[in-house]
């Protein structure tokens, strides 16, 4: 079992930027695809960004590809999601996702069995 906890979510203006970050704990030996959702308000979740354990593979969404970039960090069991140029239409509940596979990941809430609380983002 993989417990995620996410941090930075908050307010910005539209053409701001925000870092968020995800801290995993519990069965962190075994090597998982790692990614982020969102969710705005009456919309179904959205795949945002997702790398394999190797952090070779990335996915981004089309709505955020040039403006936001997925990193980890290993030795701190952590992974950011760095988002620039942020538009309203960003706005959301972020969500840091967890799979049981190490690649090949997946682009569907389906594919993720491990879920954080999510964090806030708002762009005005």
């Amino acid at each position: 079992h993989v417990q995620l906890v996410e941090s930075g979510g908050g307010s910005v203006q539209a053409g701001g930027s925000l870092r968020l970050s995800c801290v995993a704990s519990g069965n962190t030996r075994s090597r998982h695809c790692l990614g982020w959702f969102r969710q705005a308000p009456g919309k179904k979740r959205e795949g945002v960004a997702s790398v394999d354990s190797g952090g070779d593979a990335t996915y981004f969404a089309d709505s955020v590809k040039g403006r936001f970039a997925i990193s980890q960090d290993n030795a701190a069991k952590t992974l950011y999601l760095e988002m620039n140029s942020l538009k309203p239409e960003d706005t959301g509940m972020y969500y840091c996702v967890a799979s049981l596979r190490p690649f090949g990941c997946g682009h569907r809430p389906v594919d993720y069995p491990y879920w954080g609380q999510g964090t806030q983002v708002t762009v005005s």
